[in-house]
């Protein structure tokens, strides 16, 4: 049996995303699934994993976006296929703010503020804490409180909150989310 994937989950697909997560990956000498990329997601859950079981190297992030689809939408169906899957080892979920019509919301252990600064409360799209503490909406979150994962942080639009996280000043927002993810994950212990 091949070993367990180490994956980061990020719920949001569209295009400044995949540039920022991209650029994070390169600098954790991870994988990005490119392909994951979409708004909304086409790709099912178990193409994902075959994608994630090709990747060269670990950690191996994965986008997922329900483009505002009230309910489950594909992005959710397949994250819960990726994450519950035997050979996938989930460090953890950015959970991403957005905008949304409906009320989908999410309980997260932490969120990142457009400055940088970890909070309790939650975060709405532009990265700017809101009123309520410990969960955030967006519109692929519906199923995170389903899963059993390790730590989910929040942060606001990635890639944008008015270019604070934007992929050429290196996606700094999205950046300090996975060092989260990866410190709390024990990752870094088991690789040493």
């Amino acid at each position: 049996m091949d070993k367990k994937r180490n994956v980061i989950l990020i719920t949001d697909g569209d295009e400044y995303a995949r540039k920022a997560v991209e650029s994070v990956a390169k600098e954790y000498g991870g994988r990005c699934i490119s392909n994951s990329h979409g708004n909304p997601s086409v790709l099912t859950g178990l193409q994902i994993v075959k994608l994630i079981k090709k990747a060269k190297s670990d950690p191996v992030f994965v986008m997922f976006d329900d483009s505002g689809y009230l309910g489950e939408g594909a992005g959710e169906t397949a994250l819960k296929i990726v994450a519950r899957h035997e050979d996938i080892n989930v460090l953890g979920i950015i959970a991403v703010a957005s905008r949304t019509r409906q009320a989908e919301w999410t309980r997260v252990d932490v969120c990142i503020d457009k400055f940088g600064e970890l909070t309790p409360y939650g975060v709405d799209k532009f990265g700017v804490p809101e009123m309520e503490i410990g969960r955030i909406n967006g519109d692929t979150v519906y199923c995170l409180d389903q899963l059993d994962v390790p730590i989910i942080v929040g942060i606001g639009d990635i890639g944008k909150m008015a270019r604070r996280d934007d992929f050429s000043k290196g996606a700094p927002i999205t950046k300090q989310a996975v060092e989260l993810i990866l410190e709390r994950s024990g990752y870094f212990d088991d690789q040493g």
